[in-house]
C-alpha cells in the first residue's frame, strides 16, 4: 500500500496502458481520477474494473483543455500527489506522406498534452511535493522510420522530462518517464488491423525485442508505480525503458 492516502490523475486512463496504471494505483491505496475523451468510456472502465474512479473527461492537447481537465481533477481529489501523463495517439505514416494535420495531431496530443498537463498540475504538485510520470516510448530513444511524427513528439517528451526534472528538483517535484516497447493494447491491435496483415504485424511486434514477446499493461504500470513511489525518492529526470530489451540491442 505504497500510495495509501495519495491522490493520482491518469490521463488517457480508460483503456490500454493507462487503464493498467490506474488500477495498479488503486490496488496500492491511492484515490485515482482518470481522464478520457468521453465520460462514457470512463464509465465503461469503472464497470470493467469494479472501481469507482473519479471521472474527468476531456481532450488532452490544447492548453485550455489540459488546464480544465487537471483543475477539475485537483478539485475532485482535494489536491494532487502524482500526475501520470499517459494520453497519446499513434499512427504509422511514412515521412514523405505526413500531412500538416497528422503532424500537428502528434505534437498536440503526444507532446503538448504532457507539457500543458504538467504546467497545470505543477502548483498542486509543489504543494504536495509530488511527482510526474510521463509515458514516452522506446521510439523516443531509438529510431522507427514508420512513424516519424510520433517519434518526434515522443522524443520531445523525454527531453521535456529532463528539463522539468532539473527545474523543479529543489521544490522538490520529481519528473520521470517510462518508455514502453510494444505492449499488447487496443491501440496496438488497431494498428495491426489497419496494416492489412494483422497476423504478420503482430508476429513482427512480438519478435522485435530480444524477449520475443510483447509487454502487457501491468508491466508498464509496475515501472510507473516505482518511479512515483518514495522508493524512487532520489530518482528524477530518467527515461526508463520497459521494452523486453529492445533498446539494448538485437541478437
Amino acid at each position: 500500500m505504497r500510495f495509501k492516502g495519495k491522490r493520482v490523475l491518469v490521463t488517457g486512463g480508460a483503456r490500454g496502458i493507462g487503464a493498467g496504471i490506474a488500477k495498479a494505483f488503486v490496488e496500492e491505496g491511492a484515490t485515482v481520477a482518470i481522464n478520457a475523451r468521453t465520460d462514457a468510456s470512463i464509465a465503461t472502465r469503472c464497470e470493467a474494473d469494479g472501481i469507482d474512479y473519479l471521472r474527468v473527461p476531456g481532450e488532452i492537447g490544447p492548453r485550455e483543455a489540459c488546464f480544465d481537465v487537471v483543475n477539475r481533477a485537483v478539485d475532485a481529489l482535494g489536491g494532487l500527489d502524482v500526475l501520470v501523463a499517459n494520453a497519446g495517439i499513434f499512427n504509422e505514416v511514412l515521412f514523405e506522406d505526413v500531412t500538416q494535420e497528422e503532424f500537428d495531431a502528434n505534437i498536440t496530443v503526444n507532446l503538448a498534452g504532457v507539457f500543458f498537463c504538467a504546467q497545470a498540475a505543477m502548483p498542486a504538485l509543489k504543494e504536495s511535493q509530488g511527482n510526474i510520470v510521463a509515458i514516452a516510448s522506446d521510439a523516443s530513444i531509438i529510431s522507427y522510420s514508420g512513424a516519424p511524427a510520433y517519434c518526434a513528439a515522443k522524443g520531445g517528451v523525454t527531453s521535456l522530462v529532463r528539463s522539468l526534472a532539473v527545474g523543479y528538483a529543489a521544490h522538490p517535484v520529481r519528473v520521470n518517464s517510462v518508455c514502453p516497447g510494444n505492449v499488447e493494447t487496443e491501440m496496438l491491435l488497431q494498428s495491426a488491423a489497419a496494416s492489412g496483415d494483422a497476423e504478420g504485424y503482430l508476429r513482427q511486434a512480438r519478435g522485435r525485442a530480444p524477449a520475443r514477446r510483447m509487454g502487457v499493461p501491468r508491466e508498464v504500470a509496475a515501472a510507473v508505480l516505482y518511479l512515483a513511489s518514495d522508493d524512487a525518492g532520489y530518482t528524477t529526470g530518467v527515461s526508463l525503458p520497459v521494452d523486453g530489451g529492445g533498446i539494448a540491442g538485437f541478437d
